[in-house]
C-alpha cells in the first residue's frame, strides 16, 4: 500500500454517504432497458460537476461516457463499466426505499419495476469512483473512462441497445482502452471478490419460438388447428436437451414467457414462447440452437402447426485470462484483503461486458453484498441471524449499503494500478 492507494481509499470513505444516497435514490426510481432517462440525466449532472473532460450522452439510447484525462503523461486507458437498467421483477426486499414503480407503457407490460440485479449499486459505485478519481487527476498518468452502460438485461425485440451498439456508435473509440474492467454485486459474503479464470460469465441468447395453427371457437377444436399442444410439447422437451450436449460442458433453455393470442373459449391462430439459452463453454451454442430449433419444428408438424424459431440478442461469455488475473489480484487482495479474494463456481449468467472485454483486454469479477458465509465447499450459505441469501432477479434480492465503499475502492484502485502500469499482463 502506497501513500497514492491510501489517499484513494480516504476519498473513496468520504464520498461513501452520497454514494449510499445515490444507491437508494436510484433503487427507489428504477427504470427499464432502453428507458433510462432520468437514470441518466442523475449521472450527466454529476459528472459534469467533476468538470471532466468530456460527458458524451445519449449513446446506445440512454449511455453515458465520461472521460478524465490524467495531468500527468501515459498511454494506458481504463474503461470503467457499469449498468444502469433495472428489471420488471416486483420490489420485495423490504427496505424504506423500496420500488413501487410500475412501467405501463414498456412493451409487453404493464411491469413492476426494481433493480433486482443490484444495477443501482453498480450505477452509484461508479459515481462515486469518479468522484475520487477527478480528485487525483495530478496523480493520474493515462486516461479514464466512466461508461455507463443501458440495457444490459437485453432491450426491448426490435430496439438496438447494450454494449454491443455502445461500441457500433463508437462511444469508446477515443481513446481507446488498454483495459476494461466491471464487476457485479452477488449473493456473496459482504466484502469479498470472487473471480474466474476462464468464463466468469456464460453464453447467452434469446429465443423467440412463434407457432402458428388455425384459429377456431373452443367448442369445435376439429375445425381449426390447436397451437398449445404444440407449445406444451415444447416446453417439456427442452427439459431433455441438456442430454444431447457433452455433459461436461452445463447449458440450459428456459422458457420464461408464453404469450398467446386466445380467450378462455378461442382457440388461438398463435402461441409465442420467449426463452433464454445459457452455455458455459461459448462454443455449444450452435448445437444447443440446432438442437432446440429441431424440437420446436417437428414438434409443431406432430400437431398439424407450423413453427418459426428466432435467435436473437447473442451475448458472448464473460472471459477473464490468467494473464489479467494474475495482474489484478495483488489489487483485488489490496482492497478486500487476501482472505476475501476467492474463486467462484462457474455460472450460467451472463452480461454483456463481454462486449468490452473482447474488444479491449480486460476483468470482470463479483462482489458479494448479503449476509453470507462460505460452507466447506466455498459456496456461500446464509449468515446465522442475517437476511437470507436471494439470487440476483429474485424480487427479495439485497444488496447491503455499507459494502458500497469497498466497490468505489475496487474501481479506483484497479483503474490507478492500470495506468502507472502495475495491473497490465505480462
Amino acid at each position: 500500500m502506497t501513500a497514492d492507494h491510501d489517499d484513494l481509499d480516504a476519498r473513496a470513505t468520504a464520498v461513501t454517504r452520497q454514494v449510499v444516497q445515490w444507491r437508494r435514490h436510484l433503487h427507489q426510481h428504477p427504470e427499464l432497458s432502453n428507458r433510462e432517462v432520468n437514470t441518466a440525466a442523475l449521472i450527466t449532472d454529476h459528472l459534469k460537476s467533476l468538470s471532466l473532460d468530456e460527458v458524451r450522452t445519449g449513446i446506445a439510447g440512454h449511455g453515458v461516457v465520461g472521460v478524465l484525462k490524467g495531468s500527468q503523461r501515459g498511454e494506458r486507458v481504463i474503461a470503467l463499466r457499469a449498468d444502469t437498467d433495472a428489471l420488471p421483477v416486483p420490489d420485495l426486499c423490504g427496505v424504506p426505499f423500496a420500488s413501487h414503480v410500475v412501467d405501463r407503457q414498456y412493451p409487453g407490460g404493464p411491469f413492476p419495476v426494481s433493480h433486482a440485479c443490484g444495477h443501482d449499486c453498480h450505477t452509484a459505485m461508479l459515481m462515486g469512483a469518479a468522484t475520487v478519481l477527478a480528485g487525483v487527476r495530478e496523480k493520474l498518468p493515462g486516461t479514464v473512462l466512466f461508461v455507463f452502460q443501458p440495457a444490459e438485461e437485453g432491450p426491448p425485440v426490435g430496439e438496438n441497445g447494450g454494449a454491443r451498439e455502445m461500441l457500433a456508435q463508437g462511444a469508446l473509440d477515443d481513446p481507446a482502452p488498454t483495459m476494461a474492467f466491471g464487476f457485479h454485486v452477488t449473493p456473496y459474503p459482504k466484502g469479498y471478490i470472487g473471480y474466474r479464470v476462464g468464463n466468469q460469465f456464460g453464453a447467452s441468447c434469446l429465443v423467440k419460438i412463434t407457432l402458428s395453427g388455425q384459429q377456431v371457437h373452443g367448442s369445435t377444436p376439429w375445425m381449426g388447428i390447436d397451437p398449445m399442444p404444440a407449445a406444451g410439447a415444447i416446453l417439456t422437451g427442452v427439459g431433455q436437451i441438456y442430454r444431447q450436449i457433452s455433459a461436461f460442458d452445463p447449458v440450459t433453455v428456459s422458457i420464461g414467457h408464453v404469450e398467446d393470442v386466445g380467450r378462455f373459449n378461442i382457440i388461438g391462430q398463435t402461441v409465442t414462447l420467449w426463452g433464454t439459452i445459457r452455455c458455459a463453454v461459448e462454443s455449444d451454442m450452435g448445437q444447443v440452437q440446432t438442437r432446440l430449433r429441431t424440437l420446436a419444428v417437428h414438434s409443431a408438424q406432430a400437431y398439424n402447426c407450423s413453427a418459426t424459431v428466432d435467435f436473437l440478442q447473442d451475448v458472448p461469455a464473460v472471459h477473464n485470462e490468467q494473464s489479467w488475473m494474475d495482474a489484478a489480484l495483488p489489487t483485488f487482495q489490496r482492497v478486500a484483503g487476501a482472505d476475501r479474494v476467492v474463486p467462484t463456481a462457474a455460472t450460467l449468467g451472463y452480461d454483456d461486458v463481454s462486449e468490452f472485454v473482447n474488444r479491449y483486454g480486460g476483468l470482470y469479477v463479483t462482489l458479494g453484498v448479503q449476509d453470507a458465509e462460505l460452507g466447506p465447499d466455498g459456496m456461500p450459505t446464509p449468515a446465522a441471524g442475517g437476511r437470507g441469501l436471494f439470487m440476483n432477479h429474485n424480487p427479495h434480492f439485497y444488496a447491503d449499503d455499507d459494502t458500497l465503499v469497498t466497490g468505489v475502492r475496487l474501481h479506483a484502485q484497479v483503474a490507478y494500478d492500470h495506468l502507472i502500469g502495475t495491473l497490465v499482463p505480462r
